[in-house]
C-alpha cells in the first residue's frame, strides 16, 4: 500500500509499519523512536476487560507512549483477610498481544463472497453510512425483531461496545436480546427451580470451615473462577478439609489441592449422584429432619397437591418411579465408569462429613441434558443438610449472594423478544413465527428472522459456536442475514464472515470500569495507559457517530463525553456504598474493596427463620420437586425431579461403535476463550494439542507429539496430540478456543473443538451442549 493510498485513508504510514518494527525476540519495543530516549517510565494501574474467570490488578510500565512491560499488585501486605489481586500468564503476556503485527488498523469492509475471508480498507466514514443505511432499511421493512445484538464477551467492561449499542438501539425502536450464556446456560435455567435463585454460593472465605470439599467439574487454577478462588481451597485444605476432585481430567487443581481424584465419563454426572443418593437412603445416612422441614418432593409424604404417587425423588432413585430402575453403585458403575466401591464410600463420606461443599463447576452442565446435573447437586446438597450453613454449600449455580453494586450506563429496550443466546441460527432461519417452543421469550411468537447482526468484540458467530462448519455454511447465505457487522482487534473466524470490520481500540488504550466474574468484593479503574494505534475507535466515539446518523445524537450522549459518563458511574455507585471514593481517588487508587467481617452464607435466613424468610420458589420451601416442570408436560426430558438422562452422543450411544471417544474442550490457562490464541508468548506456555489417554494412544499406534486426525460426521480436526494418564480411558479433549482456521479442503488445522460438536439447544436452557461429542482418532501418515 503507497502513502498516497493511506494518506487518503487517513492511515500514519509511521504507524502502519510501527509494529513490525517492534518484533524483537525478547518481546517487543520501539527500535526506533521519534520520542526521547530519556523520557521517565511511568506506571499506570489499570486491569483486563476481556472475558477471563478473574479480573486482576495489572500495571502498565509506559514509557514514550508504548507498553514496555506488565506488572502486578505487591505494594499491600497480602494477607489471608485480604489477598493480593495479582495476574495470571494472560494478562501479563498482554505486551505482546496488544503489539501484535496482525491487529486490525483501520475500518473493512467485504469484497467478494462472504466468507472467502477477502477484505479492503475503507474509511469510518463509509463504515458508518454503510451501517446507517442497512440499520435505517432493515429496521423499517422487518421490525426490531431483525436486529440482533449477538452474545459476546470479549470486552466485559461498563463501557463495552455492546453497553453502548444496546442504548443507541433501544432509542431507535429496540432489537432481539438474548438470555443466558454460553457458559453457565444450563445451570442458570435449572437452579432457581429448586431454590428460586441463582445466587446459591457461600462467600469463599468460609471454605475454611468445611470438612469436605467436593470439585465437580470445578477448575479453578485454570479458569479461574474469580481471582483467588484457588488460594481460598488452599486455606481450606491447610484447615484440615479434603477435597475430592471428580473430573475425566486430572486437572491443575486436582494436583495442586485435591486428596482424591475420580475421573468420570462425561454426561453422566447425574447417574453418579444419583448412586450416592441411594446409598444415603439405603443406609438411612440422609438428614430426613432437614428434609421434612425445608424441601418439598423427597418422598411421598411431602409432595406437592394433585401429583400422582410415585414421582418422588425417593421413589426414583430405589427404582419405584416409572422407570423401575434401583440407582444403584453397581448400575451407575457401568455408565460413569467410577467404581462401585468409590460410589458408597463418597456418598457415605458426604453424608457424614458435615459441614461439606459440593461445588459444581459449569463444564458438567454444558452437555445434552445439563439442566439435570445442575439440579441434581442442589438435591444431595439438600439431602445432606448442607444448606444454609457455614462450611456448607447449596450447590447449583454457586454465585455468591454478596455482591456490591456498581452502576451501569442507563439503556432501554421496548422490544421485548428474548432468544436464548445460543439460539440465534434457529432465528436466523425460522425467526418469524418462532414461539416459546424454540426458547422465545417475552412474546408469543417473533416478527422476523434475523437480518443484522452486531458482533461486537466476541467470536461467537462460528468460532465459539457449535458447529463451525454448518455455521458458517448458513451465515455464507447472504439471502438470510443481510448484514454482518464485526468489531475486534483481529481478524478472528467470526470476523471473517462479517460486511464490515470496525478496529477497536485496546483495553490500555480506553478507561472503563471492571468487576470480577463470579466471586470477588471489588471493582477496578481501568486507566488509559498508551494512545490509541492507527484508526482504531473507542466504541462510544464511533456508536457517537452511528447516532448522529440516526437522528439521536442529543438523546445517546446527553450531552456527555466518554469522561463525563465513567464519572456518572461512579458517582451512581457511590450514591449506594457509603465511602466509596470520589472519581479522582478511584481513577488514581485503581482499586476499591468491599470488606466485611464474617463470610455470607447462602440461605442462612431461610433456615433459621423459614417462617419469615421463605425460599424465592412458589412453594416458599427446596423444591426436590418441581410444580412448574411437571405442568411442562415433557417428563422425559424435562423431569420434574433431577434425574439422569442418557446423552445423545453420550457413552451409551449406538454412535460409539463407529466413534468410540467422548471428546470435550477443557479451558486452558493460555487462553480466555478464544482470546490469546494468536499470542505467541502463551503459545509457548501451552501449545494446541488434542489430549488422549495412553491406553487410547496404545490402541492406536500414536506417539506423543504425533499428528493425528480428529474426527465425526461434521467434521475434522488435524493437530498434535499429547499423551498422558491425566485424562480418563475413552476421554479425548481439545481445549476450547482455538481459532476455526479450515484449509481448502475443510480441514481445521488449528484444533478448534466447535467443528466436532453439534448444535442442538439442551430441552429446558435451550444452552449449549459442546461436551456432547463422539469422535474417532487416528493417526495421519
Amino acid at each position: 500500500m503507497n502513502k498516497d493510498k493511506l494518506k487518503l485513508l487517513n492511515i500514519d504510514y509511521k504507524d502502519l509499519n510501527f509494529i513490525r518494527d517492534l518484533i524483537q525476540e525478547d518481546g517487543f519495543y520501539p527500535l526506533e523512536s521519534n520520542f526521547s530516549m530519556d523520557e521517565e517510565e511511568k506506571i499506570v494501574p489499570t486491569s483486563g476487560s476481556h472475558n477471563c474467570g478473574g479480573r486482576c490488578i495489572i500495571k502498565a510500565h509506559v514509557k514514550n507512549n508504548r507498553v514496555m512491560r506488565i506488572s502486578t499488585e505487591d505494594d499491600i501486605p497480602d494477607t489471608e483477610k485480604m489477598p493480593q489481586l495479582r495476574g495470571c500468564l494472560r494478562c501479563r503476556s498482554y505486551r505482546n498481544r496488544m503489539y501484535n503485527c496482525d491487529r486490525l488498523k483501520y475500518p473493512m469492509k467485504r469484497r467478494g463472497k462472504r466468507g472467502e475471508g477477502k477484505f479492503e480498507p475503507i474509511s469510518w466514514d463509509e463504515a458508518l453510512d454503510t451501517i446507517a443505511d442497512n440499520l435505517k432499511r432493515l429496521m423499517y421493512k422487518y421490525g426490531p425483531d431483525s436486529i440482533y445484538i449477538q452474545y459476546a464477551t470479549g470486552n466485559e467492561g461498563k463501557l463495552s461496545e455492546n453497553v453502548w449499542m444496546k442504548r443507541l438501539l433501544g432509542m431507535y425502536g429496540g432489537y432481539l436480546s438474548y438470555y443466558g450464556t454460553y457458559s453457565t446456560a444450563c445451570t442458570q435455567a435449572a437452579t432457581p427451580y429448586t431454590f428460586g435463585t441463582i445466587y446459591t454460593g457461600n462467600s469463599r472465605e468460609d471454605w475454611v470451615n468445611s470438612k469436605l470439599i467436593i470439585l465437580l467439574g470445578f477448575n479453578p487454577a485454570d479458569t479461574i473462577h474469580g481471582t483467588n478462588t484457588s488460594y481460598y481451597l488452599k486455606m481450606a485444605k491447610k484447615a484440615g478439609a479434603r477435597i475430592i476432585s471428580i473430573d475425566p481430567i486430572y486437572s491443575n487443581t486436582a494436583v495442586a489441592l485435591a486428596d482424591e481424584w475420580i475421573p468420570i465419563r462425561p454426561t453422566t454426572d447425574n447417574a453418579l449422584l444419583d448412586a450416592m443418593a441411594y446409598v444415603m437412603i439405603t443406609e438411612n445416612l440422609q438428614d430426613q429432619t432437614f428434609l421434612d422441614k425445608y424441601c418439598l418432593g423427597f418422598d411421598e409424604e411431602h409432595m406437592p397437591p394433585g401429583i400422582p404417587y410415585g414421582n418422588s425423588y425417593k421413589n426414583y432413585v430405589l427404582g419405584k418411579g416409572s422407570d423401575k430402575i434401583p440407582k444403584t453403585p453397581v448400575w451407575a458403575e457401568a455408565i460413569t465408569g467410577v467404581p462401585r466401591e468409590t460410589i458408597i464410600r463418597l456418598a457415605r463420606e458426604y453424608a457424614l462429613n458435615k459441614p461439606g461443599a459440593l461445588i459444581q463447576g459449569f463444564g458438567p452442565q454444558r452437555h445434552a441434558y445439563g439442566e439435570q446435573i445442575a439440579r441434581g447437586g442442589t438435591v444431595l446438597a439438600s439431602m445432606t443438610g448442607n444448606v444454609g450453613i457455614s462450611g456448607g454449600w447449596a450447590s447449583g449455580t454457586g454465585y455468591p449472594v454478596r455482591e456490591g453494586y456498581v452502576a451501569s450506563i442507563p439503556h432501554y429496550n421496548p422490544n421485548k423478544s428474548k432468544i436464548s443466546m445460543f439460539s440465534w441460527p434457529d432465528a436466523i432461519i425460522r425467526g418469524k413465527g418462532m414461539g416459546s417452543n424454540l426458547g422465545v421469550r417475552g412474546t408469543d411468537k417473533l416478527s422476523s428472522n434475523i437480518k443484522l447482526i452486531f458482533n461486537l468484540g466476541g467470536n461467537c458467530i462460528v468460532n465459539q459456536h457449535t458447529d463451525s462448519n454448518g455455521t458458517a455454511k448458513l451465515l455464507e447465505n447472504e439471502d438470510l442475514v443481510e448484514l454482518i457487522v464485526t468489531s475486534d482487534h483481529f481478524l478472528t473466524a467470526s470476523a471473517k464472515l462479517s460486511d464490515i470490520i470496525l478496529p477497536a481500540d485496546d483495553m490500555m488504550e480506553r478507561e472503563d470500569i471492571v468487576t470480577p466474574w463470579g466471586f470477588g468484593d471489588y471493582v477496578l479503574f481501568m486507566n488509559k495507559a498508551v494512545d490509541t494505534l492507527f484508526q482504531c475507535r473507542n466504541a462510544y466515539k464511533w456508536i457517537e457517530d452511528l447516532s448522529r446518523r440516526l437522528g439521536l445524537l442529543e438523546k445517546f450522549t446527553e450531552g456527555k463525553s466518554l469522561d463525563d459518563w465513567i464519572k456518572y458511574l461512579v458517582a451512581k455507585t457511590a450514591d449506594k456504598n457509603p465511602g466509596f471514593p470520589c472519581y479522582e481517588n478511584f481513577k488514581k487508587k485503581g482499586v476499591y474493596r468491599w470488606i466485611y467481617d464474617e463470610p455470607c452464607i447462602a440461605f442462612k435466613k431461610q433456615i433459621e427463620d423459614p417462617v419469615n424468610n421463605p425460599f424465592s420458589t412458589p412453594s416458599g420451601k427446596i423444591e426436590i420437586f418441581s410444580t412448574k416442570l411437571w405442568k411442562m408436560n415433557n417428563h422425559k426430558e424435562i423431569p420434574a425431579v433431577p434425574k439422569y438422562i442418557s446423552a445423545w452422543e453420550g457413552p451409551e450411544d449406538l454412535q460409539a461403535e463407529k466413534y468410540p471417544i467422548q471428546c470435550i474442550g477443557h479451558h486452558s490457562k493460555r487462553r480466555v476463550h478464544s482470546t490469546f490464541d494468536n499470542t505467541s508468548w502463551m503459545e509457548e506456555v501451552e501449545p494446541q494439542r488434542v489430549i488422549v489417554n495412553c491406553e487410547d494412544a496404545k490402541s492406536r499406534e500414536l506417539q506423543d507429539g504425533d499428528m493425528v486426525k480428529v474426527h465425526n460426521d461434521r467434521g475434522t480436526i488435524i493437530l498434535p496430540v499429547k499423551i498422558t494418564s491425566r485424562i480418563m480411558p475413552g476421554v479425548a479433549s481439545i481445549p476450547q478456543g482455538g481459532w476455526w482456521i479450515p484449509d481448502e479442503k475443510g480441514i481445521d488445522r488449528r484444533g478448534c473443538i466447535n467443528v466436532l460438536t453439534r448444535y442442538k439447544p439442551t430441552p429446558l436452557a435451550f444452552g449449549n451442549p459442546s461436551h456432547t461429542s463422539l469422535v474417532e482418532i487416528e493417526k495421519v501418515y
